[in-house]
């Protein structure tokens, strides 16, 4: 099994998708399931996030693969990731097994951005906190 395969069997874990699911989804079940709107699932494809099948009638058709790929970036995207950098990512994915070092080293350093925002909105919780005690009240806990 490829890394790409076990990725998406990992992230297919994530969704709760319903027992009755069909193989191929619209893009509007895709984004009702998703809670993304046509429009950012469009722009995923068109970007190159996401690769879509397309149907006999020419319209877009989401696998279970597609699925999981979208889950990841919009788990990526929550942490901060820009577009280009999941980009990045994704085409070194792409590129096989021989790149890890490269996806690790990225993200080890998505890794290290992002505790230096939970230190950045720790100091601005303090101050938040400090404030209102300030003025009489009491922080929650």
């Amino acid at each position: 099994m490829t890394t790409t395969e076990l990725i998406d069997r990992e992230l297919l874990g994530l969704l709760d998708l319903p027992a009755d699911l069909p193989e191929q989804l619209t893009i509007a079940e895709a984004a009702e399931l998703t809670g993304l709107t046509a429009h950012t699932l469009r722009y995923y494809e068109r970007v190159g996030l996401v690769h879509v099948g397309r149907d006999a009638a020419g319209y877009r058709s989401y696998d279970r693969r597609a699925m999981a790929r979208i889950v990841f970036v919009t788990r990526l995207r929550a942490s901060g990731m820009p577009i280009g950098t999941m980009s990045h990512y994704l085409d070194l994915v792409e590129e096989g097994e021989h790149t890890e070092p490269q996806r690790l080293a990225l993200m080890q350093e998505h890794r290290a951005r992002i505790q230096q925002q939970l230190r950045d909105l720790q100091l601005a919780l303090a101050v938040t906190d400090y404030k209102i005690t300030v003025y009489g009240g009491t922080a929650a806990p």
